[in-house]
């Protein structure tokens, strides 16, 4: 053949560590390029001087950070001419660098093979030289990739050779540019992962082959798979990433009946998966399989672009295709792998059926990235700080729950018994008259039993797991959600994790945790995510903006549904924040976070404009005897909403004292204004909801302490690098940050000490009493209501203990007064009207314990009552009169179309809030230059 031309495309973002090497190996090669380009993709690291440095000005293109690798190159071979048909394309990654012989022995077997049109390298690791990556990659049908190579394999000339593959690394790839041009390229749509594997499958289906040699290697650092550097071209984690186009690729490459095949496996698959992940306790790979899947079904019409711009050809390249792709048998085993890699304990497996063994949440320190890959899982998990914090609020809210672990059911304070499972909360929330509740009720069930339910629905039915998990699992979830959402704020890894510790072990948690406020729980823990969404809001680039906006309101739509109190809070705050600062879209943004909740709660959010106090309320029971009649201002300034379970001032007041050391600060004047403005805030809330009365009881303020304990939190974290330089000073400067920082640290110390040696002290038990005794549920039939009577108080249960929100539910008045007056006559004894309890289908009578003798025998004296038991589990009276049933009211004609739309809408704005391809504005591209040889001068 003639000699061909050879074009080298470059493409750099933020890989200065890799860049200087790959250069090195590029112009040591055997045979030299006829061109090469640099593309750099808005590098902060110097990639893009070293690129200058290398190639001349003239031959670099700079691109934003949003450019993808498929934009890049297409960017760079747009400016360069064809150079004929023997022209073929030589792409590098930045952290991809390849031997001395390597293009030399990639363009041998290109002229031997006249219909090869892409030839690959050898990859091997980039530290351990000696370890194999790829040596061709094949794709199953559910979209896993398959190296065809044992976990850790080193390179001993096993699979040495020249051999066709499905398809092969874009790091190193050789390719012919009249098929490129032909088959249209990289796809734009896969800006990381799998666009070589839809590359190379779209050459397949036009009648070419794809050829891997090992003659040719490379060493490859997969930078992006494996987060040594941050991903900017895509606002999805890496595995959503890859798991969403490698189905992407599949659906679109199958023909349509393998593709239907397909689907259905992959649909099935990825449920099972994210019930592993969710046995296996990694949430966020069973997030990533459920949004990756999502992302595919939702955009159908994408899909079918997609397969129309591939049909030509597809049917006849299926069969060349379908003997490299994984056989099925593969896929069962890898099942099995998995599921012993649970088992074991072992690390969790990605989208392209590898262990994340060098792979680490971005913010992590470097080193976490660096993790060797026969290092133990265990130790790997244990060496994160986050989960270390994680682990010891864990072991602090399990000694200091000891007393609640035990028992048969959760109840006691504002929560309920905790009874039923599922099914039952889902048939409370989508019923349209509650005629179970009870005298019956048609208003509109509480939100938050949705949320319950489907959290209950992802614990297999056990309400009781999803409610101890929200309440009794909320100090350590409040640690992880406030370690996350600090990731982006607080730089240091020690004061995130001081910050996260220190609000999770704040008073208001464990007074929730005490008096069964499952409201205020959810909210603690959802307050640290609300500030982290709330700042990308109001300081993301629009697109990123919005999408952070879509999620901020689902979230708070959860908040509200709890504790209607949260939204004029957040709503509060964000208007204040664009009164300061408006950045382009922010108020569209904000809008959007604002009206989600209302759309979502809109019919019965309605309802708490007509009755503005229960704004005040939360979800559970209003008891008095759980809020403090007067709390002093002592207890507000230790961020202490008061009531039971609560600590003493002196555990809160060293984080008080801290945050009023950093008003000596000068340098940090605005963080202080703002977290002190924040706390400020919270507690003037605070004061207001106290003083407020609600059914003859003052409200609980623990969310807006909350929002204060945020503040100062946040505050006191994002200064300690301030103390850190003044402990360096020496000198008295020294002493003070030494004595500030002992100040600050016994905080959580003394908190965690002081609630594992009190434990829970409070209403909330571990074995509640059922409401309904048994011989009152074992002979309620055909729906026969029972009314139960405690001291001068009295409620009516319709054959069970109620559900999580059916006390809350308003009744008829008139019912309600009907049997009101009739109860009061047979507890006074002036003999109540038990016909208008037969009419509200009331058969039975119960006394809780102790029963007074008096009451007792009231009850006994009285002509319509029949004694059925009494003794120290309570009394049991039936009624002489014959129970007339009251015929059930139809459903509300609007209240299930609503729940349906409610249901589109949830998903709907799950796929706006999911993170997607971030892009911004195309850059006006320069002028094309011409290309000169590869350093020609330097050569010389």
């Amino acid at each position: 053949m003639s000699r061909p031309y050879v074009t080298v495309v470059v493409v750099a973002h933020d890989g200065g560590r890799w860049l200087g090497e790959t250069l090195r190996a590029l112009v040591s090669q055997s045979r030299r390029p006829d061109r090469v380009i640099g593309v750099d993709n808005g590098s902060r690291d110097g990639s893009a001087d070293l690129l200058v440095q290398a190639l001349g000005r003239g031959n670099v293109i700079s691109l934003p950070r949003s450019a993808a690798f498929a934009e890049s190159v297409a960017e760079a071979l747009g400016r360069l001419p064809s150079a004929g048909p023997d022209e073929w394309i030589w792409l590098l990654h930045d952290d991809c660098a390849p031997d001395r012989w390597a293009l030399e022995a990639l363009l041998a077997v290109a002229g031997q093979e006249p219909k090869a049109a892409v030839v690959g390298p050898k990859l091997r690791d980039w530290l351990d030289r000696r370890r194999l990556l790829e040596v061709g990659v094949t794709v199953g049908r559910t979209g896993r990739r398959d190296t065809g190579l044992e976990p850790h394999e080193f390179d001993q000339g096993q699979h040495d050779g020249v051999r066709e593959v499905m398809s092969v690394s874009t790091a190193g790839m050789l390719v012919r540019r009249d098929v490129w041009e032909t088959v249209g390229g990289l796809d734009p749509f896969l800006p990381l992962f799998r666009d070589d594997l839809d590359l190379c499958w779209r050459i397949r289906n036009a009648g070419h082959k794809v050829l891997v040699t090992t003659s040719a290697v490379a060493w490859h650092a997969e930078a992006a798979a494996r987060r040594r550097r941050r991903i900017t071209v895509s606002g999805d984690h890496p595995r959503r990433l890859d798991r969403r186009n490698a189905i992407f690729v599949v659906m679109a490459n199958l023909p349509f009946r393998a593709m239907l095949w397909a689907l259905l496996r992959n649909v099935l698959g990825s449920a099972f998966r994210t019930l592993m992940f969710i046995v296996g306790k990694q949430p966020a790979n069973a997030l990533d399989e459920l949004v990756a899947m999502g992302s595919v079904l939702v955009h159908p019409f994408r899909l079918v672009r997609a397969r129309r711009a591939r049909r030509y050809g597809r049917k006849k390249g299926y069969i060349r295709v379908k003997r490299l792709m994984t056989p099925p048998g593969a896929a069962y085993r890898r099942l099995v792998d998995m599921v012993q890699s649970f088992l074991a304990g072992g690390a969790p497996v990605d989208a392209a059926g590898r262990h994340h063994h060098a792979a680490a949440p971005s913010g992590e320190d470097e080193e976490q990235a660096l993790v060797p890959a026969d290092s133990g899982a265990v130790k790997r998990f244990l060496s994160r700080p986050g989960v270390v914090l994680m682990l010891a609020l864990a072991a602090v809210s399990l000694v200091a729950e000891r007393s609640l672990l035990l028992g048969d059911r959760l109840g006691g304070g504002a929560l309920v018994p905790v009874t039923g499972g599922a099914g039952d909360l889902w048939a409370f929330y989508t019923e349209g008259f509650h005629d179970g509740v009870g005298l019956g009720s048609d208003a509109w069930a509480p939100p938050y039993v949705a949320v319950v339910a489907a959290l209950s629905t992802l614990a297999l039915g056990k309400t009781w797991l999803a409610v101890s998990v929200l309440l009794l699992g909320s100090v350590p979830l409040a640690g992880a959600t406030a370690y996350l959402a600090t990731r982006h704020v607080v730089p240091a890894v020690p004061a995130r994790a001081w910050a996260a510790g220190t609000y999770a072990l704040l008073p208001v948690a464990t007074g929730a945790v005490a008096a069964g406020r499952l409201g205020t729980a959810v909210v603690f823990v959802l307050v640290p995510v609300y500030a982290s969404l709330g700042t990308t809001v109001l300081s993301a680039e629009p697109r990123r903006a919005r999408r952070a906006a879509w999620a901020l309101g689902l979230l708070l739509a959860v908040g509200t549904a709890f504790v209607p109190l949260t939204y004029p809070m957040v709503a509060v705050l964000g208007v204040a924040a664009l009164a300061v600062r408006r950045p382009r879209g922010a108020v569209t943004s904000v809008a959007v976070a604002l009206l989600v909740p209302v759309a979502l709660l809109l019919p019965w959010l309605a309802g708490l404009v007509t009755e503005p106090g229960r704004i005040l309320r939360e979800a559970g029971l209003h008891d008095p005897a759980l809020v403090d009649a007067a709390l002093g201002p002592e207890s507000l300034l230790a961020l202490s909403p008061g009531g039971p379970g609560l600590p003493p001032f002196w555990v809160t007041a060293g984080l008080l004292v801290t945050a009023l050391a950093a008003l000596l600060m000068r340098r940090q004047r605005t963080i202080v204004a703002i977290g002190w403005g924040v706390a400020l805030y919270g507690t003037l809330v605070a004061i207001l909801v106290s003083r407020i009365e609600i059914e003859g009881a003052r409200a609980w303020p623990g969310v807006p302490l909350a929002f204060a304990g945020t503040g100062l939190v946040v505050l006191v974290a994002l200064t300690a690098h301030r103390l850190t330089e003044l402990r360096a000073g020496g000198g008295l400067r020294r002493l003070g940050a030494t004595a500030v920082v002992a100040v600050a640290f016994s905080t959580p110390l003394l908190a965690a000490g002081w609630w594992v040696a009190t434990g829970v002290r409070g209403p909330l038990t571990g074995d509640a009493p059922d409401v309904l005794p048994a011989l009152a549920a074992a002979r309620s039939q055909h729906g026969e209501r029972t009314l139960v009577v405690k001291g001068s108080a009295f409620t009516v249960l319709h054959g069970r203990t109620p559900l999580l929100g059916e006390a809350e539910l308003p009744v008829p008045a008139e019912a309600a007064a009907r049997v009101a007056t009739a109860a009061q006559g047979l507890i006074g004894g002036r003999g109540g009207d038990a016909a208008t309890l037969a009419q509200q289908g009331i058969a039975m009578v119960a006394v809780a314990p102790p029963v007074p003798q008096g009451l007792a025998r009231t009850l006994d004296s009285q002509p319509s009552l029949e004694r059925l038991s009494l003794s120290e589990a309570g009394g049991l009276w039936r009624l002489a009169e014959p129970v007339t049933r009251v015929p059930v009211r139809p459903e509300s004609v609007l209240y299930r179309p609503w729940l349906w739309a409610q249901g589109v809408m949830v998903l709907v704005m799950v796929v706006l809030a999911a993170p997607g391809r971030r892009e911004s504005p195309q850059e006006t591209p320069a002028e094309p230059v011409p290309v000169a040889p590869l350093l020609a001068a330097r050569a010389s």
